[in-house]
């Protein structure tokens, strides 16, 4: 079945018409062609699929696309302003936070979310928001790094 719905996603409207089953990933990667959103374990678990539903993270793959209808999606390609990295990102990379890349999406999207509550975070705070976004290659410390240094720049300090 296929119902009209209006997705508002990195600032820009879209009317679309789409199956009532598929999920808010599917539809980011493979209808909008944002695949910046990465989709891994499709049951929530890895975070790989991490965008923001109204500032909050949430696993696109556990979301159905009809119940995004009148939310902001903001997804890592909407961070950026044109050229210029959102502090989050230029941290990742400034910090070598990135190895293979495929959890650097959702664990920036985590991040940014933690820092807008959460401006002064200690270590322990940051590996607790962390928590949900599973990482192969860097260990997390460098994640941990990264995330501090952002939240320095976005202080101003």
């Amino acid at each position: 079945m296929k119902q009209d719905i209006v997705l508002k996603v990195n600032g820009i409207q879209y009317n679309l018409n789409v199956e009532t089953h598929r999920t808010l990933v599917e539809v980011l990667r493979d209808t909008l062609g944002l695949t910046g959103t990465k989709k891994s374990c499709n049951e929530g678990e890895c975070g790989a699929c991490t965008v923001l539903m109204d500032g909050k993270p949430v696993a696109s793959c556990q979301v159905l696309v009809v119940a995004a209808q009148g939310k902001e999606i903001t997804t890592i390609e909407g961070l950026a302003q044109g050229e210029k990295l959102h502090p989050v990102q230029e941290a990742f990379v400034k910090h070598t936070a990135i190895q293979c890349g495929f959890c650097t999406p959702g664990m920036v999207m985590v991040a940014k979310a933690f820092l807008d509550e959460n401006p002064k975070p200690t270590s322990t705070e940051v590996r607790r928001a962390i928590a949900g976004n599973l990482c192969r290659c860097t260990g997390y410390q460098q994640i941990v790094d990264a995330i501090m240094a952002a939240a320095e720049t976005m202080r101003g300090t």
